[in-house]
């Protein structure tokens, strides 16, 4: 309701019927007649009041009706004088426009034009509102509507062509308004467009019956002509169009803002040159329609969507275009999400001094991204209120769950957990998806949400304590699932044959296709360890996670996990796993050549397990620390260490520890420059590891022992040492170790002059580097091999 027209009429610039629609209305609001209209506008806000609006609405637009020229003008400049912008916005010389006026949101795009001999008409052609402000991108949506619009393609026979879905602020309105337009442009709508709003995610959505009285009225219906029963409407309606197909040409409706079928139904033309666009939060396959999907803009689009709407403010403004990275980074804050960014580029256009940067400092530091994203108009977390609002109970409960889940994605399994449930609630998702809420993940069985409606889920949750339990309950099954996974995938991984073989996985490529397809959530899961509820689960995941993550050189991955284990350990009071997370930690900063903290992260590790008296652990330590100097150029200082691990594991009885430590140490002393004693010791070792049937150790071992070969210039024996290691590798589909064997074959073949061996050695290498994602060694390996000279036979 704009105050300023009640103003104005009150005034007298309506005459005494419009002094008297004042009256009228401050009654119907529950006011004194003498009430001021600010007064009366903010009570005909009131949900209550809305019929009694509606009805007043009604009444005035007949009045005005009746003279457009003359009452309709001299109230718009009223308006003026009294709050410039609001008259001109709201009549603009030769129509009154209804489609600003809350009061007849029924008949939202219904124009009376002025027709010569001052009659007022109602004109279907003026419902189109204005081009939207800033649209870019959807060219595939855009082609793929107007393909379906053109009258000389080949649709089927139904009446109703498309149907836009998608998120709340995706930009359903703007696309099919756009389209309409270029439509329209073409000439394929003669006969008009027919425009209308039905709220359909409103506390009280436009009814069928509603809407058809409004576009009866903008096809020139007078009200008294208009039936009162809706089945009534609806054929008078068809009727109508069928008419204005005969005397102007086919019409175009666009149906905006539906929430079920029903609303639509009664809308649709019965005779087949009309074509209905209808734009939904929800898919409305129901309606047998055409339908087209939005997803959030690509990173370009987005980007020029942000540029576009700041220079629409002010063509001269290139904040965007000044720092490309930022804003592409803002874009990315805003899920890509048109509303999101048209509000973030509102923020910045009404602060012509602000930086991107610190709009995108703003947002990215906030607990809720959805408190920024609000220009006092239009904001991002409403539209979501719309959608969420209307869910049943059980879609609502399973919405807030999933905006909790760790990763991205979210499979059956963890839905299933999330919602304490023997089975995924297939059903309730599928609702959630057909509503835009939740979407497909990246293969069947997954699911996972945009990233705005994941914030606006665990902004519901955090507001309410009774969900904050609710959710918390959740997290704390979803991670006691992760942990017993997690616990048996490990077991799988670490299991030798001759010892108890674990149950859950049947073998090691089992264990391993789990952990992949969870990675992204069990890691973040570990993250909820800085929560104390959760620190005791979350450390001991983490520490089920430190094998897998550095077979697959996750190394960030692992890094994360083994610094939050730290603090979840320390956070439970647990200073043995807090130790062991130290040692993951060193491992992984090792493998990034972070080689100092590495140190600093063992010796931390074999004091605390020093101190504890956990000699076993303390040995692990000492090898540990022997890697870590051994690659920091300290070979003595690795030989102590290397030395101490393997008598410690002599002293606690550990055969496997004891071996391993034999194998190091045969490395630390080739290094040093001791290649006979690291040749016996890579022997002995390999007959270690064959005596306890671990054959990936024994792999390690023939690896070892051709580089100690191959420095002795033993090069045939080293080249059968390699092979040996090559196949035990394949066997296990160590990519990695495959990698390294085929790289250091290669530099044997080249020692001996044997360029075309070496080049394919350094290709095959290549090839086992990026299977193993490890790019660097691949692009090493590829440099290599171009650098040798391999002339035809």
């Amino acid at each position: 309701m704009e105050a300023a027209l009640l103003a104005a009429l009150a005034e007298g610039a309506g005459g005494d019927g419009g002094r008297r629609a004042v009256e009228r209305l401050a009654r119907a609001v529950g006011l004194d007649v003498g009430a001021s209209a600010q007064e009366i506008a903010e009570a005909a806000q009131d949900p209550a009041r809305r019929e009694a609006v509606r009805e007043w609405g009604e009444a005035l637009a007949d009045l005005l009706a009746a003279d457009p020229r003359g009452l309709a003008g001299t109230v718009a400049r009223a308006m003026e004088r009294s709050a410039p912008g609001s008259g001109t916005s709201w009549y603009d010389g030769d129509h009154t426009d209804f489609r600003g006026g809350v009061f007849l949101r029924e008949v939202i795009g219904v124009q009376v034009v002025i027709q010569q001999g001052g009659v007022a008409v109602p004109e279907a052609m003026a419902g189109l509102p204005p081009r939207p402000g800033g649209f870019t991108g959807r060219e595939r949506e855009t082609r793929e509507l107007l393909r379906e619009l053109d009258p000389a393609g080949k649709q089927s026979a139904a009446t109703l062509v498309a149907a836009v879905s998608g998120l709340g602020g995706i930009g359903k309105t703007a696309l099919a308004v756009e389209t309409a337009h270029l439509a329209r442009e073409r000439g394929w709508f003669p006969g008009g467009v027919l425009f209308i709003d039905l709220h359909g995610y409103d506390r009280e959505p436009v009814t069928a019956d509603r809407a058809l009285q409004a576009l009866l009225r903008a096809l020139g219906t007078p009200p008294e002509h208009i039936p009162t029963t809706t089945d009534e409407r609806a054929a008078f309606y068809r009727s109508r169009l069928a008419a204005r197909a005969h005397e102007c040409g086919p019409v175009l409706v666009l149906a905006d803002n539906a929430s079920s079928p029903d609303q639509v139904r009664p809308l649709l033309p019965g005779d087949s040159r009309h074509h209905v666009l209808v734009t939904s939060r929800d898919r409305l396959p129901q309606l047998g329609a055409r339908l087209v999907s939005l997803d959030q803009l690509g990173p370009r689009e987005a980007y020029e969507l942000l540029d576009l709407a700041l220079r629409i403010a002010d063509p001269y403004d290139s904040r965007v275009a000044d720092d490309p990275d930022t804003a592409e980074r803002l874009a990315d804050l805003c899920g890509h999400l048109p509303l999101a960014l048209q509000i973030a580029a509102a923020l910045l256009a009404e602060d012509p001094g602000k930086p991107v940067t610190e709009l995108m400092t703003e947002l990215a530091e906030s607990h809720d991204r959805l408190d920024h994203l609000d220009d006092g108009e239009r904001s991002v977390r409403a539209a979501f209120e719309l959608s969420y609002r209307r869910l049943p109970p059980e879609s609502a409960r399973l919405l807030r769950l999933l905006a909790l889940a760790p990763g991205p994605e979210a499979s059956d399994e963890v839905v299933a957990v999330l919602v304490g449930a023997e089975e995924p609630p297939v059903r309730v998702l599928k609702a959630l998806a057909r509503a835009h809420l939740v979407e497909r993940g990246s293969e069947r069985g997954w699911w996972r949400l945009h990233d705005l409606v994941r914030v606006f889920g665990a902004g519901v949750v955090a507001g309410d304590a009774r969900l904050r339990e609710e959710g918390e309950a959740a997290r704390e099954r979803v991670l006691g699932f992760y942990w017993r996974w997690a616990k048996a995938a490990d077991e799988r991984l670490r299991w030798l044959p001759g010892s108890e073989e674990p149950e859950r996985f049947g073998d090691r490529g089992q264990a391993l296709a789990w952990l992949d397809g969870e990675r992204a959530g069990l890691v973040a899961a570990v993250g909820w360890g800085r929560e104390e509820r959760f620190a005791g689960t979350a450390v001991r995941l983490a520490l089920c996670l430190g094998q897998y993550l550095d077979w697959r050189r996750y190394f960030d991955d692992l890094i994360a996990v083994a610094e939050a284990a730290r603090e979840a350990a320390r956070l439970a009071g647990d200073r043995m796993r807090e130790a062991i997370a130290w040692s993951y930690l060193g491992l992984a900063l090792q493998e990034v050549d972070r080689t100092g903290e590495a140190i600093d992260a063992h010796t931390r590790a074999r004091e605390v397990f020093q101190a504890v008296g956990d000699r076993h652990r303390e040995a692990m330590a000492w090898g540990n620390l022997g890697g870590a100097l051994l690659e920091a150029s300290r070979a003595e200082e690795a030989i102590d260490a290397h030395t101490r691990a393997r008598e410690v594991f002599q002293a606690v009885g550990d055969r496997h520890g004891e071996t391993m430590a034999w194998d190091n140490l045969g490395s630390a002393l080739l290094e040093a420059g001791r290649v006979g004693e690291a040749i016996d010791a890579h022997t002995r070792v390999i007959n270690m590891y064959q005596d306890i049937t671990d054959r990936q150790g024994e792999g390690r071992a023939w690896h070892n022992l051709g580089s100690g070969l191959r420095v002795a210039g033993r090069v045939e024996e080293a080249i059968e040492a390699y092979g040996k290691d090559l196949e035990i590798c394949r066997e296990f589909e160590d990519w990695y170790g495959e990698g390294q064997t085929l790289y250091n074959l290669a530099r044997v073949h080249e020692d001996v002059h044997r360029p075309a061996e070496a080049r394919a050695a350094y290709l095959r290498a290549a090839d086992a580097f990026t299977r193993a994602n490890a790019p660097t060694e691949a692009a090493q390996a590829r440099t290599h091999a171009a650098a040798l000279d391999t002339p035809a036979p």
